[in-house]
């Protein structure tokens, strides 16, 4: 219901989709930028309905707490509970988030990867193990405001870390957030 209401408020607020998704791809980490307002849960559950492929999105826990939880668990959304990361857990984390690809013969895991809606020059970076653990690759969906245009541009399998992060960084270049002061490339790959 939550993602119908979102996909119609997209389309009403004349928003355009553009998808350079491959049709053969079902499988893949949807790395979803800028993140700078809870605001962008509309484009981003449009683009997931529009997509058409079975997606999950990474929230804190805390939103799936009730009442929130009513609407957005059965939208797709997957919890974290971030009090809990500690450096000796974060492997698991990633394990845990690969390991949904093979519950889920088809997913698209979307992932902010600012982590945070402020500003970040120091993105979180474990989409990228996460893909290489599932052996999906990576695709690149923003929400551009400024062009009132969202979807799901290049597609990367993961071969090299520096190299990738930099495309990712390129990428996401030009796109503005809601709020664009909000927006911050991470610098060790900008």
């Amino acid at each position: 219901m939550l993602r119908q209401i979102c996909t119609l408020i997209f389309k009403a607020s004349g928003w355009k989709f553009v998808n350079q998704l491959p049709d053969d791809l079902r499988s893949f980490i949807f790395l979803g930028g800028p993140h700078t307002s809870n605001h962008d849960i509309v484009p981003a559950l449009a683009v997931a309905t529009l997509m058409k492929r079975n997606s999950k999105f990474v929230i804190k826990s805390e939103w799936l707490k009730f009442p929130l939880g009513i609407a957005l668990g059965p939208a797709g959304g997957v919890g974290i509970d971030r009090s809990k990361l500690k450096d000796a857990d974060r492997i698991s984390n990633v394990d845990a988030m690969a390991n949904l690809f093979k519950i889920h013969k088809d997913l698209a895991l979307m992932i902010a990867p600012e982590g945070t809606r402020g500003p970040n020059d120091n993105w979180k970076t474990g989409f990228y193990h996460i893909a290489q653990k599932a052996n999906v690759p990576i695709v690149l969906g923003y929400a551009d405001y400024e062009k009132k245009e969202a979807g799901l541009g290049p597609v990367i399998y993961p071969t090299d870390f520096e190299k990738d992060m930099r495309a990712i960084m390129d990428f996401f270049r030009d796109k503005k957030g809601k709020h664009p002061e909000n927006f911050k490339l991470d610098k060790r790959f900008s």
